[in-house]
């Protein structure tokens, strides 16, 4: 098959078959599916011209999807970061033509995050014409999996249950909305880390980058999910070497932490179809994740994963190991009465 540039040849997965019942949807770099369909949307709608700059705050991939997309249509970019981008990924951010401003210091409330969106509103003063994709709150991030989830219908008939990692909420969510249309029972599971206010813990510094957040994306409809699990760094970590190890996927840490998520709840129900998300590879993490000195310099170093999850009736009651809860579909608010699901809500056209 002819390709017509390698953002069409690589942004779909290989579906690869992991255990009897569970499917990996393996990514080279998931974030470049959204990335391409959110600029096609913008040329569509006239929000996009050969004069306008692309201004967006990423920490990773999807400012990388952002830059290849950009750089092969021709568009100005700028990346708003945070020292999680380390110097590769600047090399090669700025390889394919974006300008890369790293912000230093953190926000009072939010993080680098609050820091980066603070900094994307003043950078946007400077360019009259111009346009902000904004993952976390743009509905085309979620609306852009439906070829994905088209793929995983064509090759396995569908699924029984979808395990992922959730950042903005876009792949998770998008990807179950479009496969529960053939398949309304469809189990949506998703995957937290300690820190993440995505599903009610508290705000806390986080060692692993693309999972959770600092401030809640509008994207996350909490009531697609029907389990939820956090799962720490040191686990996070375990898993995405023994993902390497035994399966010889190379791959990033919020793939790690979804697999072992989904291996344990494939081999609960063996009838079961089970289809987990891995997003990205691990390139970027040969120092830190794949690395024995940096692990134990970081406190990250595990000798071996759990069997099991503890359940909890809560997110308050996650302890700090990997623990899971029945989320059941409902909103925040009904699984925390009294908590207002607007606290620290990511800005309109505003992005991480």
């Amino acid at each position: 098959m002819l390709y017509q540039s390698i953002v069409e040849a690589t942004e779909l997965p290989r579906i690869i078959r992991l255990e009897d019942n569970l499917y990996g949807a393996v990514f080279s770099l998931m974030k470049l599916l959204p990335a391409r369909f959110m600029i096609d949307r913008a040329e569509a709608s006239g929000a996009l011209n050969p004069r306008t700059t692309v201004i967006e705050t990423s920490s990773g991939t999807f400012g990388l999807g952002l830059a290849m997309v950009c750089r092969m249509r021709g568009y100005r970019l700028r990346i708003v970061g945070d020292p999680a981008i380390d110097k590769n990924l600047r090399a090669r951010l700025r390889g394919l033509g974006a300008e890369v401003e790293i912000v230093e210091s953190v926000g009072e409330t939010g993080g680098y995050q609050r820091a980066r969106l603070n900094r994307v509103a003043e950078v946007c003063e400077q360019y009259p014409d111009h346009f902000v994709p904004g993952q976390y709150d743009n509905k085309d991030n979620p609306h852009a999996y439906g070829s994905a989830a088209e793929l995983i219908t064509a090759t396995l008939g569908g699924a029984d249950c979808l395990v992922g990692p959730v950042g903005s909420g876009g792949s998770t969510g998008g990807m179950a909305s479009f496969l529960r249309l053939t398949e309304p029972d469809m189990r949506l599971v998703g995957v937290d880390t300690h820190g993440s206010v995505i599903f009610g813990m508290p705000d806390a510094p986080r060692l692993v980058r693309g999972l959770g957040n600092s401030l809640m994306p509008a994207n996350v409809q909490h009531d697609a999910y029907d389990e939820v699990h956090w799962v720490n760094a040191a686990e996070t970590f375990r898993a995405t070497r023994e993902l390497h190890g035994t399966r010889s996927l190379f791959m990033g840490p919020t793939s790690g932490a979804a697999y072992l998520v989904a291996k344990w709840w494939a081999a609960r129900h063996p009838d079961a179809k089970v289809v987990v998300l891995m997003p990205d590879e691990g390139y970027r993490y040969q120092d830190t994740v794949y690395s024995d000195d940096w692990l134990r310099a970081s406190g990250a170093w595990q000798d071996a994963l759990p069997d099991r999850p503890q359940q909890v009736g809560d997110p308050g009651s996650a302890g700090t190991g990997w623990s899971y809860l029945e989320w059941r579909r409902r909103t925040l608010a009904e699984v925390l009465p009294g908590h207002s699901s607007g606290s620290g809500l990511l800005a309109s056209g505003a992005a991480i």
